[in-house]
């Protein structure tokens, strides 16, 4: 039996029995009215600081504690954050200060903190012309013993599965279907990069070149492509490859357009997981790329369920181990044959970094059943680059020149029996 029919058997005995261990994505059926944050400041210094955030509503809030790094994690109803971004830059005992929505009509505040903090006082107060609420936050230093106790008091877990998406059950795909999972990356409370020139946030971007991809993909015959995310919202990078892994994806493309410290560099990349990342998938990924460059984006990627408040997920029971040794190697081959794919389509018709081909970490290609790829479309923090990221008719040529690839690759597995 020739290599790609062998994988395809043992990706489907794979996929079934990690979709056995793995938790199901959540479905919520209903759109809720989401809150308004109109207004925010913040004051202080680094023994006390106070946050104060004006609702049109009164929102309801709890407060939990992280550590390593030390975070404090208001969640609140779904809410649309109307807020100057300038009116909560960090200050005081705060070095970060980040929010938005989580989805399944939730959304959060994360206040990363230099040292042990706690909030000594939080409750919500109507606003003195009675339209509308104030949510009112005073944190303080403390010192680790205290800050150790409430850890372990708190029965908070802030796991994965604590966040639901919120989609409908997705219809099953035609038995000849090939299935293509396209990844909008970052999303909600994670902005992902800014523009340099324009300020846009990289969740907005990718998920435009995204929708664009999908509608270009769906025309090929044969081929059913689908969004991971299909609007401003939050998914943790395990639940991006649940959900590609529970519609029976042939491919997984995750769209990224990051930024760099060296404003000069511009041009598309696409990576491939490391193989020895790929072997030691709870290891340090970062440290494993193949270049700098792949290690600092992979580094700041995989933080995106950190930057969210969420603890790291187990990785799946080792029952399956066997079986993901088994189409781990083969998969990263598909991997790297779809990224050469990519690449020469590319070649004379957009512009690409030098060494367009990278290896790295990134926890969101760590399926070891899905072949999959990353694609830096570009950087924001070039300033030729992001005009090209923003212009539709970019996004239309780059999205028709991929579906060429998804094509030669998937007529390629064809022809050696896949």
């Amino acid at each position: 039996m020739r290599m790609i029919a062998r994988h395809c058997g043992l990706r489907r005995l794979v996929a079934a029995v990690l979709f056995l261990l793995l938790p199901v994505v959540g479905v919520h059926a209903g759109e809720p009215v989401p809150l308004l944050a109109y207004a925010a400041r913040i004051a202080g210094d680094d023994a006390r600081t106070r946050l104060v955030i004006e609702f049109d509503r009164e929102p309801v809030f709890s407060v939990h504690y992280i550590a390593n790094p030390v975070r404090i994690i208001v969640d609140l109803p779904e809410t649309s954050f109307g807020l100057k971004p300038e009116s909560l830059e960090p200050r005081g005992l705060f070095d970060a200060i980040r929010y938005g929505g989580m989805g399944a009509g939730a959304s959060r505040l994360v206040l990363s903190a230099k040292e042990p903090t706690e909030l000594t006082h939080a409750e919500v107060k109507p606003m003195e012309d009675g339209k509308g609420f104030r949510l009112v936050l005073d944190a303080e230093r403390i010192g680790q013993d205290r800050f150790d106790k409430i850890l372990a008091e708190q029965k908070w877990t802030g796991t994965v599965r604590a966040v639901k998406t919120d989609r409908p059950a997705a219809a099953p795909a035609k038995a000849d279907a090939f299935v293509i999972a396209i990844d909008a990356g970052h999303g909600g409370i994670d902005t992902g990069a800014i523009g340099s020139v324009t300020k846009t946030e990289e969740k907005h971007v990718t998920l435009a070149f995204a929708k664009e991809l999908v509608e270009t993909l769906n025309r090929e015959p044969g081929i059913e492509a689908f969004l991971t995310r299909e609007r401003d919202e939050f998914l943790s990078l395990p639940q991006r490859v649940q959900i590609a892994r529970q519609r029976g994806s042939s491919l997984f493309i995750s769209l990224h357009a990051d930024t760099l410290k060296q404003r000069d560099i511009r041009g598309a990349t696409v990576y491939t997981i490391s193989d020895k990342a790929s072997d030691h998938l709870a290891a340090d990924l970062a440290d494993k790329a193949s270049d700098h460059l792949a290690a600092d984006l992979a580094a700041r990627e995989n933080l995106s369920d950190e930057i969210a408040g969420i603890p790291l997920e187990s990785e799946p029971a080792e029952v399956a181990d066997i079986l993901i040794d088994l189409t781990r190697r083969e998969t990263q081959a598909f991997s790297v044959n779809l990224a050469r794919s990519v690449i020469a389509s590319f070649e004379g018709q957009i512009k690409l970094i030098n060494n367009p081909h990278r290896h790295a970490g990134f926890r969101v290609l760590q399926a070891p059943d899905v072949p999959s790829v990353l694609l830096e479309l570009g950087f924001m923090s070039n300033k030729e680059d992001e005009k090209q990221l923003l212009d539709p008719e970019w996004r239309k040529k780059v999205s028709a020149l991929l579906a060429a690839a998804v094509q030669s690759y998937r007529n390629t597995a064809v022809a050696n029996g896949g």
